[in-house]
């Protein structure tokens, strides 16, 4: 018999957070802190989602993908989860960017940024300064039509330079396009510009083990290898309400709220079900456009051997000038390598390297399983080539290659169409009314803009927390009042 993953679990408790991204582990944290029965279901046998890693032999710790966020996520992990945990974010030392038309180095921070675009790209400072300026005003409420492309030929007319060092970091972080709206490219990027790049010391192991103790800590019950069927809706006084989960093994457990950290996509036509959402709402998600994807190639250095810094984020490309179609595409040149020195895992001589490619998940869905497989060994030989122009000789050094592609994504995630980025901009509205329109059901996770990457997602667990918090502190005190009348 099937070991049963959810023995011991309740058949009923305030919230059930279903998936364990940063999103789903922060509201759940945040919920748990305010004393109410939390219970966290992830189907994958590790928790952290898209900030999670994996083990190979040779002794080999890969953390999934690039992560690279701003300082605010110090901030966001000492309020909603430890000081310890927000003490080993530290910030990168060098970012790179070489390509046609540039070799340039930068910390990243507002100062070093605006040196690089006055002395290498002969800006004006004012004219920096009023760019900058300009993003941190824009607001989510603001009724911008200007595309990001707009936007920066607006400022920088004819300078496909300058809007390359500007716009390929942010394509990294959130999947944004110069056709996307400039709100998804302003309050990112204004994020990021103050104080540098950040990253998390110790790995991605390290911090979910972490997040997950204190989880307990709390009192939240959490529980890995549980895949979520359905959620539970019920009628009451002739409205529908979300009221528990159903697991696919068919255990029914109940709750005052659904907390879903899946894609917007997969909560409403996979989990809620969209005969239980009305018309006109079902119309307005099934138009929100699911996000880009991505590749990744993994070189583990063998232990004992050593490579030199080559920068810690080092994006790179063989296309003459940014392009958001090429930067996609099956066969793209552009690739960004995160580089993982000894000091990123205190206590470890090792090396890592992860390249990432942005990728487009309908390129990879229909290939056969030798096409699969061919493709993937493409990814790691050109990538190979690529890294070999900053280490010469590096391929001797490695003793672990392997890719993933947005099919892997999907596997692990469960991803509506294996994005890695969630939605475009227009998620985000969907994402928010989905309590309004199904009672009792919530959503946090990468959708549009709630600024992006691991500290978008903590914050937005967070904000629908509070949401939740607030919902059952009023439905409770409804119940006492209705008890004593």
């Amino acid at each position: 018999m099937a070991y049963d993953w959810l023995k011991g679990v309740a058949d009923e408790y305030d919230v059930i957070v279903i998936g364990s991204g940063l999103g789903g582990l922060t509201g759940a944290n945040v919920l748990a802190k305010a004393g109410h029965r939390v219970l966290l279901l992830e189907h994958h046998y590790q928790f952290g989602g898209l900030a999670t890693w994996f083990t190979r032999k040779g002794g080999h710790i890969f953390d999934i993908s690039l992560h690279g966020f701003p300082v605010g996520m110090i901030k966001s992990c000492r309020k909603y989860w430890t000081k310890e945990i927000s003490d080993l974010i530290v910030p990168l030392k060098d970012i790179r960017f070489v390509n046609p038309q540039m070799d340039v180095w930068t910390t990243f921070t507002r100062e070093d940024y605006t040196r690089v675009l006055v002395e290498k790209f002969g800006l004006e400072r004012t004219h920096v300064e009023k760019f900058y300026d300009y993003l941190r005003a824009m607001n989510f409420y603001d009724n911008n039509p200007e595309t990001t492309g707009e936007m920066l030929e607006r400022f920088f007319p004819g300078r496909d330079d300058v809007k390359r060092l500007l716009m390929e970091p942010i394509a990294y972080a959130n999947g944004s396009t110069l056709d996307d709206p400039a709100i998804t490219y302003g309050i990112v990027f204004s994020n990021f510009m103050g104080s540098g790049v950040y990253t998390f010391r110790g790995g991605s192991d390290l911090l979910i083990e972490k997040m997950v103790s204190e989880l307990k800590r709390n009192g939240a019950e959490v529980r890995k290898k549980v895949l979520v069927d359905k959620i539970l809706v019920e009628e009451r006084n002739g409205q529908k309400v979300a009221c528990g989960i159903v697991a696919t093994s068919g255990r029914v457990i109940r709750a005052k709220a659904v907390l879903s950290n899946a894609n917007i996509k997969n909560t409403i036509f996979r989990l809620g079900g969209e005969e239980n959402f009305p018309a006109d709402f079902v119309a307005e998600a099934k138009a929100v456009r699911i996000n880009s994807s991505s590749c990744q190639v993994y070189f583990g250095i063998r232990k004992g051997e050593t490579i030199p810094h080559i920068g810690d984020l080092v994006f790179t490309s063989e296309n003459p000038k940014f392009s958001s179609t090429e930067l996609t595409d099956f066969n793209t040149t552009s690739r960004t390598f995160s580089v993982y020195y000894p000091d990123t895992r205190p206590g470890s001589d090792r090396y890592t390297v992860v390249v990432s490619l942005n990728g487009q998940y309908a390129d990879w869905k229909e290939l056969s399983e030798d096409g699969y497989e061919r493709e993937k060994q493409r990814l790691i030989d050109e990538s190979l080539v690529a890294l070999e122009k900053y280490i010469p000789g590096v391929r001797a050094k490695i003793d672990w290659m392997e890719a993933a592609t947005p099919r892997t994504i999907e596997r692990y995630t469960q991803h509506f169409s294996g994005t890695s980025f969630g939605t475009k901009f227009e998620g985000l509205k969907v994402s928010m009314e989905l309590s309004d329109k199904l009672p009792g059901l919530y959503h946090a996770g990468s959708v549009g803009i709630i600024m992006s990457g691991w500290l978008g997602t903590i914050n937005y667990g967070v904000i629908t927390a509070n949401k939740i918090d607030k919902a059952i502190f009023q439905m409770k005190q409804s119940a006492a009042v209705a008890a004593t009348t």
